[in-house]
């Protein structure tokens, strides 16, 4: 892709609004100058900031909405009160009208995801759409999917989350064939659900050049990092990502009440704070903030609803990869290799699942 990359920001979504979207888009056009911006929302609101941005300002177009979609809305509320007008739904059409190239919202996640599957539709070949998560492991990251976009999945559901997982690997980590695994309760081939099974059956038969399928990962994968994508459907993954979350909370608490038990202790965490500031950078969730929806025709970013401008950059810079590298094309030549010389998958009954507009689990507390 030539010029610029024209990222649309629903700029009143999340904890904090314009007070965060606004800088995090100033740190993000430094690290990406070759970004432009398109801010939707409130015009009062959103200018005073700006203005204390010039280079930003400089690439930046305010469009004015008083409409907002709230992070307690579910998403047939925010669909039906004035979708078109609110700054969600018009951040996203801008993608769809070629007036952006990816949109960022920190708004409620299961609006946006029922938002973005109207507004912009699937990609050929795929159903549904999955949010995939940047996962910090003790190799660096993986990417795990889904994590909460839609319930319950079939075998060619899994599969089609490890052909877009995998393209958005090679973008992220910039490997020419990511390792995938699919998440089960065992690596024994005869374990598991039959949907799995199946799931994994199939990903050897197609064995894709630019995908390394090893098999079944378990749960403690995740933190190894034994994979580079894990594979899963939204139910199960929504819960490990929550479990993950409360797990670094706990140790954290642990830690901070340990060596504050007594004066030894504290002089201990004074000498080892060197090594508790190393150990706060690997865990900042700033990191690897901004969740991808995969499947539809368009690049939309979930960022998280209380991050804070840093962590917003991040999510702005992951959607700029994803546009600047091509990840729509990457996803639609790995499914047409899936499809020939194996023909179409094998008709399956859909997975059970609960009404797929207002049921999304919400991996960025929304």
């Amino acid at each position: 892709m030539k010029g610029s990359v024209r990222i649309a920001l629903d700029a009143m979504g999340g904890d904090f609004g314009p007070s965060v979207v606004v800088p995090g888009a100033a740190i993000a056009r430094d690290r990406r100058p070759d970004s432009s911006y398109l801010f939707f929302g409130d015009e009062a609101v959103i200018r005073p900031i700006l203005d204390q941005h010039p280079k930003l300002k400089a690439v930046a177009e305010i469009r004015h909405t008083s409409v907002v979609v709230k992070n307690d809305d579910k998403p047939s509320q925010a669909l039906r009160a004035g979708r078109r007008v609110s700054s969600m739904w018009q951040a996203i059409e801008a993608v769809k009208n070629g007036q952006a190239d990816a949109a960022v919202s920190a708004g409620n996640t299961g609006a946006l995801m029922a938002m973005s599957k109207i507004c912009l539709h699937m990609l050929a070949g795929v159903d549904r759409p999955a949010l995939a998560a940047i996962w910090p492991t003790l190799r660096g990251e993986s990417i795990v999917l889904d994590v909460g976009a839609t319930i319950g999945a079939d075998a060619q559901h899994l599969v089609d989350l490890a052909i877009m997982g995998s393209a958005m690997a090679r973008i992220l980590f910039d490997i020419e064939r990511p390792s995938v695994g699919l998440l089960n309760v065992g690596v024994e081939e005869i374990k598991g659900l039959e949907e799995v099974k199946a799931a994994s059956r199939r990903l050897r038969e197609i064995n894709l050049p630019t995908m390394d399928y090893r098999g079944f990962v378990e749960g403690d994968d995740l933190g190894k990092g034994t994979v580079d994508v894990v594979v899963t459907e939204g139910f199960t993954g929504n819960i490990a990502l929550k479990t993950a979350e409360g797990t670094a909370k706990q140790i954290a608490q642990y830690m901070r009440e340990a060596f504050s038990s007594s004066l030894l202790s504290k002089a201990g965490a004074v000498l080892a704070r060197g090594a508790f500031d190393e150990l706060r950078k690997k865990i900042d969730p700033r990191r690897v903030n901004g969740g991808l929806f995969l499947g539809l025709d368009g690049v939309i970013i979930k960022s998280h609803g209380g991050m804070d401008a840093l962590g917003f950059a991040g999510a702005i810079e992951i959607g700029y990869d994803m546009v600047r590298h091509g990840l729509l094309e990457k996803i639609r030549e790995a499914l047409t290799l899936s499809t020939e010389g194996l023909g179409a998958a094998p008709e399956a009954p859909p997975a059970p699942d609960a009404d797929r507009s207002d049921a999304p689990a919400d991996p960025a507390n929304s």
